[in-house]
């Protein structure tokens, strides 16, 4: 994570604050003066404040999860129906970040870092989401409004990179788009409105993180790589 985000989380400054004493000189990491912008990992770089250690709490927990269809993103059901914390190892504070709805598949993030998981949900944020929805319908002029742009009942919706490939199954296609918002049933409602039945619908990417060969219901760990292109998300 970035330093002055670590010495926030550490209790030593507000992030302005926090980068006022990174650009002062009064911080050093593993004995050498930090720099503005600068990545630390907290349990392996020493941080100091004018002279005194700072103490870091634990790095956060990342994982993807590949979403099965028939699995609610939410902490517990009352009807007692699978959710994506069946799923996943039992960390204390663990939540999603953002919703994948009950039949859709894919990329999920899970994260012990709360900040993050609003941060990369919040509009503002801009964070890609890739998703395959395959359909049947006119799907050729389906595509062309939807490369326009819909008015939605909840705004305005242009997607990115859309694009269509004959599906595996007779008379069904695989329409592939980008959005950035990630409005509830966004991709659904979407092709609804240009008249396309939805027949499966998988996010196959959210931000850097690609869902690749990942087996529905299983996990694995965010990369380094991964951790911190989403750090340049987090505070560009």
């Amino acid at each position: 994570m970035r330093i002055h985000r670590a010495l926030a989380r550490a209790g030593v400054a507000s992030r302005r604050k926090a980068e006022e004493l990174v650009a002062a000189g009064r911080v050093r990491v593993n004995g050498a003066v930090a720099r503005t912008g600068q990545s630390v990992e907290p349990g392996v770089d020493t941080i100091t404040v004018d002279g005194k250690a700072v103490a870091l709490p634990p790095a956060a927990k990342w994982f993807v999860l590949h979403k099965p269809a028939g699995v609610l993103t939410t902490a517990s059901d009352p009807q007692g129906r699978k959710t994506v914390f069946d799923l996943v190892p039992k960390e204390p504070g663990l939540t999603y970040v953002g919703r994948l709805d009950y039949m859709t598949e894919g990329v999920l993030l899970l994260t012990t870092d709360g900040d993050a998981a609003h941060l990369l949900t919040h509009p503002s944020s801009q964070v890609p989401r890739t998703y395959v929805a395959t359909v049947r319908g006119s799907v050729k002029a389906a595509a062309a409004e939807i490369r326009a742009g819909v008015e939605l009942e909840d705004g305005f919706v242009q997607p990115e990179g859309v694009s269509v490939e004959p599906g595996e199954r007779p008379r069904t296609w695989d329409l592939t788009l980008t959005i950035r918002e990630g409005r509830t049933r966004e991709v659904r409602r979407l092709c609804e409105h240009v008249g396309l039945e939805v027949l499966r619908l998988v996010r196959t990417s959210f931000g850097p993180v690609q869902l690749g060969s990942l087996a529905a219901g299983t996990t694995r760990a965010l990369s380094t790589k991964e951790r911190s292109l989403f750090d340049a998300f987090l505070h560009p």
